[in-house]
């Protein structure tokens, strides 16, 4: 893997396995953590050259986006061999390529490659490959057609249509599934970052998380919590978290119902510019959601007619479990993605409730 490799890995005398494992950076401790058996070889290691022909040379046309790490391009791999090829042909691919001088930046890529090369799950983003050549340092992740679930909720692009109640459900469930997997892995390991913007949706709005920078394993048995810097995003971040630096399991979970709070009201965890009081959605809305009579005037206005109170008031009470300021009473997310199964059958049934009395009121007719 080359002398850019053997600066980043920590050293492991006489073994083997070292040459091929990536440790991830503790930034609390300055220690690494490395995974027995965690190999890159079934990712590809590309080349500067291999992205720099498959993003045409990372030309403005081709960014997708830009975050924190870095900016994220439009690629283009032959589906079989991941070699370039021409703009159109074979598979399309998000390329992020790492701010330069960035430590951070650093850490998080040795962290998306340590974790992504560990798991596979269909509601976790796909990696593919790295490149880690000289100063550069990419990621090439399978492509995800339509973007975040932040872009939908809270773009305002009359070209696209609203996300029903019925994709919002689908979604959530999804996500839910995807942080139960990683709760319940043989490794526990607490995702830390649970936002609307790092949950991407494929061509039939199918869920994946993706971006596991901030990924950490979780507590080692007989501990409750990991302590750690506090990092995150603001208005999703666990009290416990931000008050103590202390991360539990059920911090996930904190942060999957701020995203759930924001797919039933259609209103971003933080804003500033809304009035003095409701710039943090759960601290103003949180008490509203125990209301059945008042919670339709929460709900986000584009689903209005969609859903039933039922399967509304069970989503506030699964959110308001969710957002619970200590930890334990939280559910787990394996729970989580029962009651929300639970949720998408009732609208089921009452679909097809409709469908009988429209069939019988024809009939009479």
């Amino acid at each position: 893997m080359g002398q850019c490799f053997a600066s980043l890995l920590p050293h492991h005398s006489g073994s083997a396995r070292a040459a091929t494992s990536l440790g991830s950076v503790e930034e609390s401790s300055g220690n690494s953590v490395v995974f027995p058996g965690v190999e890159t070889r079934h990712l590809k290691e590309f080349t500067f050259a291999d992205l720099k022909a498959a993003t045409k040379s990372f030309r403005s046309e081709a960014l997708l986006g830009e975050g924190g790490f870095g900016k994220v391009y439009k690629g283009w791999l032959d589906a079989k061999t991941l070699t370039p090829t021409k703009a159109g042909s074979g598979m399309m691919v998000a390329v992020k390529k790492l701010k330069s001088q960035s430590t951070q930046g650093l850490r998080e890529w040795q962290s998306e490659i340590n974790f992504l090369g560990m798991i596979s799950h269909p509601n976790l983003v796909k990696l593919l490959g790295y490149c880690c050549e000289d100063a550069e340092f990419l990621l090439v992740y399978e492509f995800m057609p339509k973007g975040s679930l932040e872009n939908h909720l809270f773009w305002r692009n009359t070209n696209v249509e609203p996300l029903s109640w019925d994709t919002r459900l689908k979604i959530a469930t999804g996500a839910a599934r995807g942080l139960a997997f990683l709760h319940t892995s043989e490794k526990q390991i607490i995702y830390r970052d649970f936002k609307a913007a790092n949950i991407l949706l494929d061509e039939d709005y199918n869920p994946k998380i993706s971006d596991f920078g901030l990924a950490k394993l979780g507590p080692p048995i007989g501990d409750s919590h990991v302590t750690t810097r506090i990092m995150g995003t603001h208005g999703y971040a666990a009290p416990e978290y931000i008050a103590t630096g202390h991360l539990y399991i059920k911090s996930d979970v904190y942060g999957f119902g701020v995203v759930l709070l924001e797919m039933l009201t259609g209103l971003r965890a933080l804003d500033r510019t809304r009035p003095t009081g409701q710039e943090n959605l759960v601290e103003w809305i949180k008490l509203s959601l125990s209301d059945k009579a008042n919670l339709k005037h929460i709900m986000d206005e584009k689903i209005e007619g969609q859903y039933s109170t039922k399967a509304a008031f069970k989503t506030a009470q699964l959110i308001l479990k969710c957002l619970e300021n200590n930890p334990k009473p939280r559910p787990h997310m394996k729970d989580v993605v029962e009651t929300l199964e639970s949720i998408q059958a009732i609208d089921v049934r009452r679909k097809e409730c409709k469908r009988r009395k429209f069939a019988t009121k024809l009939n009479l007719q």
